[in-house]
């Protein structure tokens, strides 16, 4: 607890491994250490362990990604994944309940990871940067691919998108001057670019989890977790979740008031933390070695997908059910 030194809990149970041990149970983190009460202690910025806790094994997809994946579900067992290829086009798998896809181009010329989301049955709004920083769209209306179309601005991140109604997107970006950017889809045209202020050093992530409500996070000052939200009738301030992330975050949400945040970790492992409707919880590895800013969505109340580029640059997947 002094010069960012303290004695880790999981470095001095011998039946455990903590990531960030210099071997002799003592741990070189910036701590942050809450205590309640004595007996009860948050460790705001060390990340528990790897563990199980009913996550899949790693299965690797295939492919070579040059950007970190997007996902999205448009109903039950159904995930739809993206990613920039080799040639910087976009590519698309997906899991139709029984079997993975091959990979297919989607053309484009992507200068960041897509983002996707999808707000009705057999329905996929995908975004990214293009060569001139402007955001670009591609959309599957249940029976064919659009052509790409130019949203404008001048983006220096890939974006982000959710979807709280049908024919409703918002989408979220970091601008020139580092803020969070804003721009919707109402149903009928596209609204300008707004800024939502803070001070972002990675991409954003955005989920929806009831009708009006919005969800945005992302890796700010100190390589923190950092998170916004719209409530139907207002954004909130920024707020600091802590942590110590080397990625931009993904997040989802598998029922109301209820959401799960991915990044990596300091040691390129998958780390987790969740909200249960009252609290956040502690980080928590889920072990992995990733490369880039992963990909979350849950297609259920008891399902969560997270897709990420891991050796071989190929695209590789988790799950728990």
């Amino acid at each position: 607890m002094y010069n960012n030194i303290f004695y880790c809990p999981y470095c001095t149970d011998k039946r455990n491994i903590c990531p960030f041990s210099n071997g002799e149970g003592i741990t070189y983190y910036d701590a942050n250490l809450t205590f309640n009460n004595s007996s009860e202690f948050n460790i705001g910025n060390v990340v528990i362990p790897p563990t199980r806790d009913r996550w899949s094994r790693w299965e690797n997809l295939g492919g070579v990604l040059t950007s970190g994946p997007a996902v999205s579900s448009w109903a039950r067992n159904r995930l739809d994944a993206f990613a920039a290829g080799s040639n910087n086009a976009l590519y698309h798998i997906f899991w139709n309940g029984s079997r993975w896809s091959n990979w297919e181009s989607l053309g484009g010329r992507l200068t960041s990871a897509p983002a996707a989301v999808s707000w009705g049955n057999n329905r996929i709004d995908v975004f990214a940067r293009g060569t001139d920083n402007a955001m670009w769209h591609i959309f599957w209306n249940g029976s064919r691919w659009s052509a790409w179309e130019s949203l404008g601005g001048n983006i220096t991140s890939a974006p982000a998108v959710s979807s709280w109604a049908p024919n409703r997107l918002d989408t979220f970006a970091r601008g020139t001057d580092n803020a969070l950017w804003h721009k919707w889809w109402n149903g009928s045209r596209w609204s300008n670019w707004e800024s939502l202020g803070g001070r972002l050093t990675s991409a954003p992530a955005a989920v929806s989890w009831r009708n009006n409500r919005i969800d945005v996070f992302a890796r700010s000052e100190g390589n923190r977790l950092f998170h916004l939200f719209w409530n139907g009738s207002r954004w909130s301030r920024w707020e600091n979740l802590g942590g110590i992330i080397s990625s931009g975050p993904a997040a989802s949400s598998r029922s109301s008031n209820r959401l799960e945040v991915f990044a990596r970790g300091l040691n390129n492992q998958l780390i987790t933390t969740s909200w249960n409707g009252s609290r956040w919880s502690l980080w928590r590895s889920i072990g992995g070695n990733i490369t880039l800013d992963p990909a979350a969505v849950s297609w259920g109340p008891n399902r969560t997908d997270v897709f990420a580029r891991g050796r071989g640059n190929a695209l590789w997947h988790i799950w728990r059910n």
